[in-house]
């Protein structure tokens, strides 16, 4: 047994409290997400040789957000709670119980972005070359949002750095005395685990979004931006998946190794590849064209 009780995660879920109105961490994390984006997408389309201007990064971010919240309910509840579904199809619409994924939400967004791309007549892949970027950052908010919520946790561990999530303890209330007597009294120390959504912040948010910014700054071929966020990302989950604690509901898939977040992985992987494939065999650069406003 660790001799030390774990860094304990219990979060209050109201961030602020003004009056009636209760401003939630995960909702303050979405908000932060979505003003990052906005800040650095405002600031790159003032460059003048980017697909959209300032005055259309607004629009783009509505359809954007449009496309996360559909398009991660949906596949949240297609993939990881189809049997819910099943027998209480209105659940689709029950978002404040919680269930959002990336990978749904990322079919959202392009299917999004298609969509706007059509609209202000660019292409898609200027539009997804443009806003590949500041993506990870707002994964990075919305992974901080999981950890201050105590969910998604880690896997089992007694490294140093273990910490204790509540909600991964079957039984355990939190808000009782008796759970903070066993707490104090080392009850839980080996129940430790990775805090692995501080993993995927760093490596998938902030890691990512440095790299693909830098990438970025210069013109590069079209795709090849699009190419290297599915690379990068399908490659940093997969690695953050072997310290997070696989879905109760699904588990282990092959091999004692193999999860869902990975095998979604593999479709990124492989569409990336090819986007660089394409971009770098004929390489083609991004050119002005007359935009609606």
């Amino acid at each position: 047994m660790n001799e030390y009780p774990p860094l304990l995660v219990n979060f209050d879920p109201v961030a602020l409290q003004l009056g009636p109105l209760a401003v939630h961490w995960y909702g303050l994390m979405y908000l932060l997400a979505f003003a990052s984006f906005w800040t650095l997408a405002s600031h790159r389309a003032g460059m003048g040789d980017r697909p959209l201007n300032r005055e259309q990064v607004s629009d783009f971010l509505f359809y954007g957000i449009l496309g996360v919240i559909l398009g991660g309910r949906i596949g949240y509840m297609l993939v990881y709670a189809n049997d819910q579904l099943v027998s209480d199809p209105l659940s689709l619409f029950k978002i404040w119980q919680g269930g959002m994924s990336f990978h749904g939400g990322l079919l959202g967004v392009m299917a999004a972005a298609w969509i706007y791309a059509r609209k202000v007549g660019c292409r898609f892949f200027d539009l997804t070359d443009f806003a590949s970027p500041m993506v990870p950052l707002c994964l990075m908010f919305g992974r901080i949002g999981n950890f201050i919520g105590g969910e998604l946790w880690g896997r089992r561990t007694d490294v140093s750095w273990g910490m204790l999530f509540p909600k991964s303890i079957p039984g355990a209330d939190p808000a009782g005395s008796a759970f903070m007597d066993n707490y104090i009294n080392g009850v839980y120390n080996d129940l430790a685990r990775h805090p692995s959504q501080l993993y995927q912040a760093g490596l998938e948010g902030l890691l990512l979004f440095l790299v693909l910014f830098w990438y970025s700054r210069k013109p590069r071929p079209r795709m090849a931006v699009s190419g290297w966020f599915l690379v990068g990302y399908a490659i940093l989950r997969s690695l953050a998946e072997f310290y997070r604690e696989p879905d109760e509901q699904l588990g282990l898939l092959a091999f004692d190794w193999l999860t869902m977040g990975m095998l979604l992985c593999v479709p990124m992987l492989l569409g990336g590849i090819v986007l660089l494939a394409l971009a770098y065999h004929k390489p083609v650069y991004y050119r002005a064209e007359p935009r609606h406003a």
